[in-house]
């Protein structure tokens, strides 16, 4: 394992108290487990920038940084990282996300199978704090 954590911008998009979640493909690491939009951090590119791009690549819908919701570090066994979570609005007329990424009510969001990383963020959008919007 790496020393440097691998840096990762997420966004977190919230629209009426739904939160824009997909599922990792086969394949992938972590594959089949829930997941927010979001992805490595390239050479040069801000952390608010990585969640732009990351979020339109994979979900086709444009999003604007409104601030950072948390940052945590995690090991893996094939990779440490250092995730930040970022609070984001739409940026569009369409709210229609490409598959597999999908709408989830907050309530729904602890059914979810996502990666150990997550569950502290998990715990803050259950308590509704802060509210995204």
């Amino acid at each position: 394992m790496r020393e440097e954590p691998t840096q990762i911008a997420i966004a977190i998009v919230e629209r009426g108290g739904d939160f824009l979640v997909g599922t990792r493909p086969p394949g992938k690491s972590l594959a089949g487990y829930a997941e927010f939009p979001g992805g490595r951090v390239e050479p040069g590119e801000t952390v608010e920038g990585a969640a732009i791009r990351e979020c339109l690549e994979e979900t086709g819908l444009s999003v604007v940084v409104i601030g950072c919701f948390e940052e945590c570090r995690h090991d893996y066994e094939h990779d440490r990282v250092h995730l930040h979570f970022l609070r984001c609005r739409l940026n569009g007329d369409t709210d229609l996300p490409r598959s597999p990424f999908r709408w989830v009510p907050r309530d729904d969001l602890g059914t979810l199978n996502f990666p150990e990383a997550n569950l502290a963020i998990l715990k803050r959008l259950a308590a509704k704090e802060p509210t995204l919007e």
